[in-house]
């Protein structure tokens, strides 16, 4: 993916720190203060400029949500939105999700959402993958016991590793679709790339993932 850059976002971002977290290591284990409340909390990693994340927080106020993306030229779209949308129950991060251990406590997270990651095809980048085990013995020590990870993408190969990877850490498949958009699934919200692939005739797969803490 190509990033226009843009210069101005970094000032922007900072200039709107209700939405924007800035200092994310300073709440960790605490995040109930951040959203004043004790909702369920669930995080996308990879949130691009949020259009998931949004509908999901207009669709359920009772669940807190934050966004989290590397780039501050992308993720300021997704600050675009907020503003516009005054969302109370989302929040963004603009950080490296390889640091989330750094910014949750075992706990704090109920649930990882992964869509249309970078599929990082090339067998020599595998432990790049969202779904390589390094990350999921990640989001282990975030997310509360039994806690779900909800992975979309439209990348065959990647869903075909990762559902093999979920396999191989020992969680337990909940749920699982060959082509989302053909399937009986309800409540479906869908993110700028979902929207494009499908336009194209693109199949999207999903699966629902859960941890078993013995």
């Amino acid at each position: 993916m190509r990033l226009r850059n843009k210069p101005w976002a970094k000032e922007k971002l900072a200039q709107y720190p209700n939405y924007v977290i800035a200092d994310p290591e300073q709440h960790k284990g605490n995040w109930n203060r951040v959203f004043n409340n004790d909702h369920p909390l669930h995080i996308e990693v990879g949130t691009g400029k949020g259009q998931f994340l949004l509908g999901m927080a207009k669709q359920n106020p009772d669940i807190n949500y934050i966004g989290i993306e590397l780039y501050e030229s992308v993720i300021v779209s997704a600050l675009d939105r907020l503003i516009e949308e005054e969302l109370p129950n989302l929040k963004l991060l603009s950080v490296d999700a390889k640091n989330l251990n750094e910014y949750f406590s075992k706990g704090d997270v109920e649930r990882v959402y992964l869509n249309f990651s970078d599929p990082w095809p090339k067998i020599r980048h595998a432990k790049r993958r969202l779904t390589y085990k390094t990350f999921l013995e990640m989001y282990e020590n975030i997310l509360i016991d039994g806690g779900e990870i909800h992975f979309k993408t439209d990348n065959q190969g990647l869903f075909e590793y990762s559902l093999m990877s979920f396999s191989e850490y020992g969680l337990l498949l909940k749920y699982i679709s060959l082509d989302l958009h053909n399937s009986h699934f309800e409540g479906n919200v869908m993110t700028e790339y979902e929207e494009k692939f499908s336009k194209k005739g693109s199949r999207i797969y999903r699966c629902e993932v859960k941890y078993m803490n013995v």
